[in-house]
């Protein structure tokens, strides 16, 4: 139990000693925005007013005085009908105790339990280099995955390849184009073709492997070779991008099963035995309209007799459930916020479970350097990589900048910042809290003084020994309200903080050289209890946590 939850039962235990223990309360515990009110407050006196008929001030008073009498607290205070607690240093102490004694487990709790849960993230056409744009879902989608194992999941990764249909044609007649192009022949790639520079490396590794075997010869043969060599490269190159940040799956599910193992035409079946698909106009149709306020669509085009981007996803999402998963999750930029709706009506149409699919949308991304925004364009092949910016700024700030922004939020990743060696840039400042406290160990075996776990805790009692055990202890609390809201920005502002309330300590009150042995030892626990929370949260980020700087 944790120190929110622990606060929790005092408040409830006091609620039974006045006589309010029927009745559900759903009232909050909040940190103070000033250090000097306490260390958390509630409202729990103002959702009493009707039951028991007095105000608010008039309930918290009550409270109030119950409450301080408990070895929990240091005092309770009564501020305009909140409460506000100064938590006792022996609790935070215990706390401290704790994260040592787990250093790899602490935080983890077991809401998921054992759940098996689908992360489907940075599904991106294999057309070319990945964006910027498709760095930020990947990070995202593989920190929330970390955090959701934290919190009792069994996790999958899976990127789904969109390997079959007209833009893979198109991509590979463009490759073809540049094959011809080496090789003197001069076509020209369609409109809505591929146009970047990176598929000519891909052209030159055709042309060492077939010779001019293809040269001016465009026919069946021709586009499976083009095709089978432009989605290799691509792949490949992708997987190795995404491997630079440690973005890694487990499954690489690719379109092209969906039709090899007729789950298209199960779907179908399936759907129309549901009465959900009706023939017009030569095409096949979902009747949307009979489940959410929106128009039917297409599942099997007129013109060509192929299925729909929709009708794939419907039949690939119906796969997702007869594989197994208890839900699945997955992450889209916010230009696909119109095909949720679609989503959920198919996922009902099929009798599937309620809950079963959650989708999470992504603002953009922008990239910044100085004071230019780098403009990015798509099928030109002139657009600001993936690649581009981990050269730029590394793996660890690439990783932090995707995370640390609320995924509802636009993006606008300065790279100036993000190589920046001072506390401005927020990636430092948490590495260097690390970093630090591993300085203060190195320099401790110099003056030969040996660390003691647990030693010397019992002495911790200045404001600032507090305010950091207080952070420190909501590690767990922060970690679960990231996984209930899908929000790993949750975690970074915690870092921030942690980070901020370790400095302010080091800068405030000396370590090694407190003024008894028993002192150092706890400033030692309390710094190695920091260390810990800080390498498991910056862990979960996928974040490296540097023993110096």
């Amino acid at each position: 139990m944790e120190i929110i939850e622990l606060i929790k039962k005092q408040i409830n235990i006091t609620l039974s000693n006045i006589g309010v223990s029927d009745i559900e309360l759903n009232f909050t515990i909040e940190t103070p925005p000033k250090d000097d009110l306490g260390d958390f407050s509630s409202n729990v006196a103002f959702l009493l007013t009707k039951r028991l008929r007095k105000s608010p001030q008039e309930i918290a008073q009550i409270l109030r005085d119950e409450l301080d009498k408990s070895s929990f607290f240091e005092k309770v205070d009564n501020v305009n009908g909140f409460l506000n607690f100064f938590v006792s240093p022996q609790i935070y102490q215990r706390i401290c105790s704790k994260i040592l004694s787990n250093p790899k487990t602490y935080g983890r709790f077991d809401i998921g339990k054992g759940t098996n849960i689908q992360f489907e993230f940075a599904s991106i056409n294999p057309t070319g280099p990945i964006t910027v744009a498709h760095g930020r879902q990947a990070v995202m989608g593989d920190v929330l995955a970390n955090m959701y194992e934290q919190a009792g999941y069994v996790v999958q990764r899976e990127m789904y390849l969109n390997d079959a249909g007209r833009q893979i044609k198109l991509l590979s007649f463009s490759l073809w184009v540049r094959y011809n192009e080496i090789l003197g022949s001069k076509y020209e790639i369609p409109e809505d073709g591929y146009r970047g520079e990176y598929l000519v490396d891909t052209a030159k590794k055709v042309l060492n492997k077939y010779g001019e075997k293809f040269k001016d010869k465009w026919d069946e043969e021709a586009e499976d070779i083009f095709r089978k060599e432009v989605l290799e490269d691509m792949l490949k190159n992708m997987l190795e991008t995404l491997g630079k940040i440690n973005v890694n799956f487990d499954v690489i599910f690719s379109e092209q099963l969906l039709f090899k193992n007729k789950m298209v035409e199960k779907t179908l079946n399936d759907l129309k035995a549901k009465g959900y698909v009706y023939e017009k106009d030569d095409a096949l149709w979902f009747k949307v309209s009979d489940l959410i306020d929106e128009n039917d669509k297409v599942l099997i085009r007129s013109k060509d007799s192929m299925p729909t981007y929709f009708c794939d996803d419907i039949a690939y999402h119906y796969y997702k459930y007869l594989r197994g998963f208890d839900t699945v999750i997955d992450i889209m930029g916010s230009d696909h916020h119109g095909h949720i709706p679609r989503m959920m009506a198919s996922v009902k149409a099929l009798g599937l479970p309620e809950d079963f699919l959650k989708i999470i949308l992504h603002q953009f991304v922008n990239v910044k350097k100085g004071k230019e925004i780098i403009k990015m364009s798509t099928r030109s092949g002139e657009f600001f990589t993936l690649d581009d910016l981990i050269q730029n700024v590394g793996k660890d700030a690439v990783r932090y900048f995707f995370a640390m922004v609320d995924p509802d939020t636009t993006l606008n990743f300065d790279i100036d910042l993000a190589i920046k060696k001072s506390n401005e840039n927020p990636v430092y400042y948490v590495q260097y809290a690390h970093a630090r406290i591993c300085s203060i160990f190195k320099e401790a075996q110099k003056r030969g003084i040996d660390y003691e776990l647990f030693l010397g805790l019992e002495y911790l009692k200045e404001a600032e020994e507090k305010l950091l055990m207080r952070e420190l202890s909501l590690f767990p609390n922060v970690l679960t309200k990231a996984v209930i809201q899908n929000k790993p920005n949750l975690l970074t502002q915690y870092l921030e903080r942690v980070a901020s309330r370790f400095h302010h300590f080091y800068n405030n009150l000396s370590v090694l050289n407190a003024e008894n042995y028993e002192l150092i030892q706890g400033r030692l626990n309390l710094c190695h209890a920091t260390k810990i929370i800080i390498a498991r949260g910056l862990s979960i980020l996928g974040v490296n946590a540097p023993e110096s700087m």
